[in-house]
């Protein structure tokens, strides 16, 4: 038999967006940043899948439960059965 290589997909490297630009600030005011951070179910995704570092992570799951607490952001979505 031969040797056959198997070529995986190439995968980019995540990279933490507020490392890489300062100027984008987390804050519970601006639910527009903090909505891409979480899923349509109103999770919030989990650094592997983002991507961020993990001390944004803490600030951005601490921000998004502020957001949620002002009502700037649902704790969740109606489901409709």
């Amino acid at each position: 038999m031969e040797d056959i290589k198997i070529r995986r997909p190439y995968i980019r490297k995540k990279f933490c967006r507020f490392c890489a630009d300062k100027s984008l600030v987390i804050d519970y005011k601006r639910p527009d940043i903090l909505r891409q951070f979480t899923t349509e179910r109103g999770k919030i995704m989990p650094r592997r899948i983002t991507g961020t570092c993990a001390k944004h992570q803490r600030k951005l799951a601490n921000q998004i439960k502020i957001a949620r607490i002002m009502a700037l952001m649902p704790f969740t979505t109606a489901v409709i059965k």
